[in-house]
């Protein structure tokens, strides 16, 4: 594994906790006011099994390098499944975390795909078969 592949997975493992710390502490109500209005569940238990789950994705992204492909997988996943929130915190104007106006709210949605590489990169996806770097020949 290259050194940058390590750092991005660390890198995004760690602010994946830190994010998941601040659904359960500091940030609450700025994660509740982004839960869409339509979203069937209560906003409390929504962030807070967010908070859980980001915590637990981050920190394994970091402890488990061994399983970083599957965590990895499962990260860009996590980020697919959430975007929906994000693209109604943008169509219903939602004001958190700074995104107070369209211009901002529309932004973030295009780093939301970011994410997704980044998480799949840092856990080595794609991955090149190991059998085409032998050379012709060489049975």
């Amino acid at each position: 594994m290259t050194f940058l592949r390590t750092a991005a997975r660390i890198a995004l493992g760690a602010a994946m906790v830190g994010a998941g710390i601040a659904h359960l502490t500091i940030q609450r109500r700025e994660f509740q006011a982004q839960v869409p209005e339509w979203f069937p569940l209560d906003e409390d238990l929504t962030v807070v099994g967010s908070g859980v789950m980001e915590i637990a994705l981050g920190a394994s992204f970091i402890a488990l390098p061994r399983h970083q492909r599957l965590i990895g997988g499962l990260l860009a996943a996590f980020y697919v499944v959430i975007f929906p929130g994000n693209i109604a915190q943008y169509l219903e104007g939602t004001d958190a975390f700074g995104l107070d106006t369209d211009g901002k709210r529309l932004g973030r949605l295009f780093f939301q795909p970011l994410l997704v590489l980044w998480a799949l990169y840092g856990g080595g996806w794609p991955r090149r078969n190991r059998e085409s770097r032998e050379p012709v020949g060489s049975e």
